[in-house]
């Protein structure tokens, strides 16, 4: 039977969940600067102070963490989507950060120590480009890594950016452009297709890859359903099980949505937070790990195949 249970909470807007073997979840706390290892049993031990806003988290086959640093915001109580009837108040970014740092991807050794591991990439064209606002990041069986740059808005303008292919030297390079606000991303089980969720539009893409980094072709494989207030919602994080399940955290509805390999929708699991940010799965996929932002929350659901009804 399916179990829904809150592990731990009292984090100041969770991201990036990594699952261990040991059962215990590394996640970051972006509006507070830090990474946090959560034990089975919910307590709680600090793994790094990375200061700015840490978002994604990929553990490379060392030990080491790379982390998405987009900088940072100012976080507080305020209107979303919008500010009119029918919108929620939620706590979430409603500002730039008083004290921000540059967006980067730093390195975590494991005696916690951060330091930068790159401040920008290669675009296609070769040209040196500064990072605008790393996102989300998984790593792959060679120890690389995909990321995506999320963008940002500014008065009426929004960058647009991509997906970035990197290795622990600090290369990295832009391996697919352009994407609306590009977030969520994973490896297909054998490696060969990684996924790429776009918040803005709620669409799942699916690129092939010929090598680690080379992107071969791509599709738009799925849409998430919109939900929650004035019925927008979004994509944001995803992972996906050995068998091909994709699983989404969806923003507006809240909660999980499932799609099969072919990007038929399976199921959703909803949840009580519109800013369900991140998923990732056990060791042994029994329990699917969710970060729930604007409530702080980090919550662990056992059985989750019979939670999202699938097949």
């Amino acid at each position: 039977m399916s179990e829904i249970r809150c592990l731990a909470d009292g984090f100041a807007f969770p991201e990036g969940p990594i699952a261990y073997p040991d059962g215990s979840v590394v996640l970051s706390e972006m509006a507070a600067g830090r990474l946090w290892r959560v034990l089975p049993d919910g307590t709680r031990e600090l793994v790094a102070v990375v200061g700015g806003g840490p978002n994604g988290v990929g553990r490379l086959p060392d030990g080491r963490l790379v982390v998405c640093q987009n900088g940072g915001s100012t976080f507080g109580i305020g209107w979303w989507p919008y500010d009119f009837d029918g919108c929620a108040q939620l706590f979430r970014p409603v500002g730039a950060a008083a004290d921000p740092v540059t967006p980067q991807l730093q390195l975590v050794a494991t005696d916690g120590s951060v330091r930068t591991l790159a401040l920008e990439f290669a675009t296609r064209g070769g040209r040196a480009t500064p990072l605008v606002r790393p996102s989300d990041i998984c790593v792959d069986a060679e120890g690389g890594f995909y990321v995506t740059d999320g963008g940002t808005t500014r008065d009426r303008s929004r960058a647009m950016t991509g997906l970035l292919y990197g290795t622990a030297d600090g290369r990295l390079e832009e391996v697919v452009y352009p994407l609306e606000m590009p977030n969520g991303v994973a490896l297909s089980p054998d490696g060969g297709r990684v996924y790429v969720a776009e918040t803005r539009t709620r669409r799942i893409w699916e690129f092939e890859l010929s090598a680690p980094g080379r992107v071969a072709g791509g599709r738009g494989l799925a849409t998430v359903p919109s939900g929650g207030p004035l019925n927008i919602g979004g994509a944001d994080g995803l992972c996906v099980a050995r068998d091909g399940t994709i699983l989404v955290a969806t923003l507006g509805a809240g909660g999980v949505t499932a799609f099969s390999p072919s990007g038929g929708l399976l199921g959703a699991l909803p949840l009580d937070d519109p800013m369900t940010t991140n998923v990732t799965l056990g060791d042994d996929e029994q329990t699917l790990y969710v970060t729930l932002a604007s409530t702080g929350r980090l919550l662990a659901i056992s059985d989750w195949r019979a939670a999202l009804a699938l097949g």
